[in-house]
């Protein structure tokens, strides 16, 4: 049975069928022991917030890993089925295959996304979602 969301975290007072969603994401590094051969520090992160990677002071990640990992992030934002793997497995390795660098992808909250925020279609949308309340 799919994880049901609705009138969770973030529920829009009057929630429609126009929207969908999103889980926020936290993307961190992991080594437990494993000896990294890309520059993999540790406990470096970043997060994902809609379609945004937010990256804290000083954080980095290798672009080649960052290329291993950005195929499932929109796959792991959204609700699944809770045997499906991308709901149960959280350590995706580094494409070196000689690295013991590992990402742990976390869910952490939820949001809540309009379609008329979010599509490209000209006769559906509204203000985009980052524009909503004047931050960006």
């Amino acid at each position: 049975m799919a994880e049901d969301l609705k009138g969770t975290n973030n529920a829009p007072e009057a929630e429609t069928d126009d929207g969908f969603w999103l889980y926020d994401l936290k993307v961190e590094t992991v080594l437990d022991g494993r000896t990294p051969v890309c520059r993999h520090i540790e406990g470096e992160s970043f997060t994902v917030e809609g379609e945004a990677l937010v990256f804290g002071a000083g954080q980095r990640v290798s672009m080649y890993a960052l290329a291993a990992v950005l195929p499932l992030l929109s796959a792991k934002q959204r609700p699944t089925n809770p045997n499906d793997w991308m709901s149960t497995d959280a350590e995706i390795a580094c494409p070196d295959p000689h690295c013991g660098g590992r990402f742990r992808i976390t869910r952490t909250e939820k949001r809540w996304f309009s379609h008329a925020e979010t599509t490209g279609l000209p006769d559906q949308r509204s203000t985009p979602y980052w524009q909503k309340d004047g931050s960006e």
